[in-house]
């Protein structure tokens, strides 16, 4: 799979509608409009942005940034609402992907199928999880890029369909990188860390990390965990260390982002080598 650099520049060919001739151009932006992919642009501040109908956060300086899940439609509206009055739409192509099967055999059973006596924990757990994504911080931490948390090889990718341990099951949506126990892990980007926790069920270590305007970094299966919640990091800071804790068949780290809940592919932001 090809690396995208999230910062390369490009600008996304863009199907524009103006609702008024006497409106200006309507934003560049940057990043991939394709199934798990990222874009942020920026507009005048005090516009108000939607995407689909529903309404996108914008930095007081204008910076604003949208998502693109796995099985997401052909194509997306962006719509501008202006201080003055007036608006603008754009409408956006979105590229298909095709995903992989992933075979992953030798997982411990009650991880493939968690124990009922699990649920209980399992529902707090999940809980810290969507109320660490929940936050919205205003700040951009994303723009500056992303590099890849830990020195390896990768060995799973996001979209593909999982078969563990021969039942087929929901998408992988995270990038993995596996590398030998105690190799080091690093921030992908700045921001705060809102969840770090040794001992999850099914993600063993975990740490997430909120860049601002709901996009985070989620790491897990990490053998020990070096931050503390609340905690602020610069991309390429200690975080902790790859293992291979829960759902894991062998040492890696699993690297996911999301845009609110929004699942995204980490590879097509990573800066290029």
């Amino acid at each position: 799979m090809k690396k995208m650099n999230f910062l390369r520049g490009l600008t996304v060919c863009l199907g524009l509608a103006l609702s008024h001739s006497v409106m200006a151009a309507a934003p560049a932006l940057t990043g991939d409009a394709t199934q798990g992919g990222l874009l942020w642009g920026k507009v005048e501040p005090g516009t108000t942005v939607f995407l689909d109908g529903e309404i996108v956060d914008v930095h007081s300086d204008g910076t604003f940034v949208v998502g693109f899940g796995r099985d997401y439609g052909a194509s997306a509206k962006l719509e501008y609402r202006r201080g003055d009055g007036n608006s603008e739409t754009q409408t956006i192509a979105i590229a298909p992907r095709t995903f992989d099967i992933e075979r992953v055999n030798g997982l411990p059973p009650k991880t493939v199928t968690p124990p009922p006596e699990w649920k209980a924990r399992r529902a707090i757990e999940t809980g810290r999880v969507r109320s660490a994504r929940a936050v919205l911080m205003p700040e951009t931490r994303w723009v500056d890029g992303f590099m890849k948390p830990a020195e390896g090889r990768f060995s799973g990718f996001y979209g593909s369909q999982r078969v563990l341990n021969g039942e087929p099951r929901s998408p992988h949506y995270g990038l993995d990188i596996a590398a030998d126990i105690g190799t080091p892990i690093w921030a992908p980007a700045g921001g705060l860390v809102r969840l770090a926790a040794s001992d999850f069920l099914l993600e063993g270590g975990i740490v997430i990390i909120d860049h601002g305007l709901g996009v985070t970094s989620t790491l897990f299966h990490m053998d020990s965990v070096t931050v503390t919640e609340g905690a602020r990091v610069a991309k390429g800071d200690p975080i902790g260390t790859v293992g291979a804790k829960g759902r894991a068949n062998g040492p890696h780290v699993d690297w996911r982002i999301n845009w609110k809940n929004v699942r995204l592919d980490p590879m097509l932001v990573l800066e290029k080598e």
